[in-house]
């Protein structure tokens, strides 16, 4: 018996859009409102002296507390990227390229967007983005204390 997997269990389709409010503690609470100030604050672990973005409570090296904060820098290493070519609604239309960047002065690196790739040619915008690209952060005018306050774009040369 030819049996269509569909015919016994049904594929229902649907739109979901969910709005929700969550608490972000203390530790990424700190991290927001240095963006709402124009600032990128990793979490500083003193006895490891490792210094984490984004930040964390807790040293990955040591297991203590991070007992202090410390303000990236505003240049970075690109160590990972991607341009991901399927959008998600509300979010900025594809193409976009995205990098894990080490900021300098931390230890660890943080994703986001970055600004001003040329997507005419996908594989030659990858090539822009290669591991060990510097970028530089770009905030936005009015930050808001959010992860899009900020973006990096390439520095030239």
């Amino acid at each position: 018996m030819n049996t269509n997997r569909s015919d016994l269990h049904p594929v229902v389709h649907d739109e979901i859009i969910l709005t929700y409010d969550y608490a972000v503690g203390e530790i990424a609470g700190e991290f927001f409102q240095g963006l709402r100030d124009g600032r990128i604050l990793a979490s500083h672990c003193s006895a490891s002296k490792m210094s984490y973005l984004p930040p964390r409570a807790f040293c990955e090296r040591t297991f203590e507390p991070c007992d202090d904060w410390k303000e990236a820098g505003s240049e970075g290493t690109i160590e990972a990227s991607t341009i991901v070519v399927r959008g998600f609604e509300g979010k900025r239309p594809p193409p976009v390229a995205i990098a894990f960047v080490r900021l300098d002065g931390v230890d660890s690196a943080i994703a986001n967007y970055v600004d001003g790739i040329d997507f005419s040619d996908l594989d030659a915008a990858m090539l822009l983005m290669a591991p060990g690209t510097r970028v530089r952060v770009k905030f936005v005018d009015s930050p808001e204390g959010r992860i899009t306050d900020f973006s990096f774009e390439l520095i030239d040369g």
